[in-house]
């Protein structure tokens, strides 16, 4: 059985397309994404824009045609913080249903964090309690976890998206930006630090795209921000590497951005903001060691597909 799997992000559509080669094990035959900005302009309204829905349709319209290519049986589709938080997210949804037949799930944010935690599991080993970030474009996932089970989770809306129109920020960030961001964070995350604390983690396992452009920048290439990257692997980051790299991202113009090897031109203008969040939590943290995951939401999603078809089939 082949199964694809849209996540519509705030920022960008992905697709996973896999076959189902056991139990609740799979084979993946297609990864790529799609820049589509389903929420700009429109956090504070809660409103998805026209032109918005028509990016957003349009790419799922480029998915379906890959979907053809591949023969695929079965095609899940679910939308995370922008079509979970606009008003008029109904209008989006009955577009894909209509045009393509597609029932697009919203998923609640504990959820999310939920199957971010499959995706991870699935190519990480965690004998010990992990930290285990996605930052999305409209929200954030923090989980606290080993291979057994989830201790503490939580989704926060500080996705770099939100995070952009929110701050406005400079080109490049002022000093005094960069301040009022961290207290921010400070302000916002409280409650993840008490609990990063107790829970004496010393791990941050890092599920998102941003991570892939952090790892593929560090190690010079391409081939963890490829859109056809198929492997699941996790790479460790060297965390003295992250901080040059952060240094580096924080003080830098859009211009220079551009010019940087491994970042996609997709996460140019958030990935400054995706530093500041991961940079302000090894400070506050003391957490030792820092990994990227390339598998996050999409995958524990498929996981959690097979989990279903295989208890429908017993």
């Amino acid at each position: 059985m082949k199964i694809g799997v849209i996540d519509l992000g705030t920022n960008t559509f992905n697709l996973l397309i896999a076959e189902k080669t056991g139990h609740t094990s799979f084979r993946i035959l297609h990864s790529s994404k799609l820049a589509v900005k389903m929420a700009k302009g429109s956090f504070d309204k809660k409103e998805l824009k026209t032109e918005a829905i028509t990016r957003g349709v349009n790419a799922i319209e480029k998915f379906i045609q890959i979907t053809l290519q591949y023969h695929v049986d079965m095609i899940y589709a679910y939308g995370t913080a922008a079509i979970r938080n606009a008003r008029n997210a109904g209008q989006f949804i009955k577009s894909v249903k209509d045009k393509f037949g597609i029932e697009v799930s919203v998923i609640e944010a504990d959820r999310e964090a939920e199957m971010v935690y499959y995706g991870v599991r699935n190519t990480v080993d965690m004998n010990n309690k992990v930290l285990i970030v996605d930052i999305g474009g409209g929200s954030s996932e923090f989980i606290i976890a080993d291979s057994n089970q989830i201790y503490w989770k939580k989704s926060y809306q500080m996705g770099v998206a939100y995070l952009v129109e929110k701050f406005k920020p400079s080109d490049p960030l002022s000093i005094e930006e960069i301040e009022i961001i961290s207290n921010f964070f400070e302000e916002k995350l409280t409650e993840l630090l008490k609990e990063i604390k107790k829970n004496q983690v010393k791990i941050m396992i890092g599920a998102s795209g941003a991570f892939e452009s952090f790892a593929a920048m560090i190690k010079g290439d391409e081939k963890h921000v490829s859109e056809t990257g198929l492997e699941a692997e996790a790479y460790t980051i060297d965390l003295q590497e992250f901080e040059d790299l952060s240094w580096r991202l924080v003080n830098s113009t859009l211009k220079e951005r551009k010019k940087m090897k491994g970042l996609e031109p997709m996460r140019i203008e958030f990935i400054v903001l995706a530093a500041m969040v991961v940079k302000f939590l090894l400070e506050k943290t003391g957490i030792q060691t820092l990994i990227q995951s390339n598998f996050a939401l999409k995958e524990g999603l498929m996981y959690e597909i097979l989990s279903s078809a295989e208890t429908d089939e017993q």
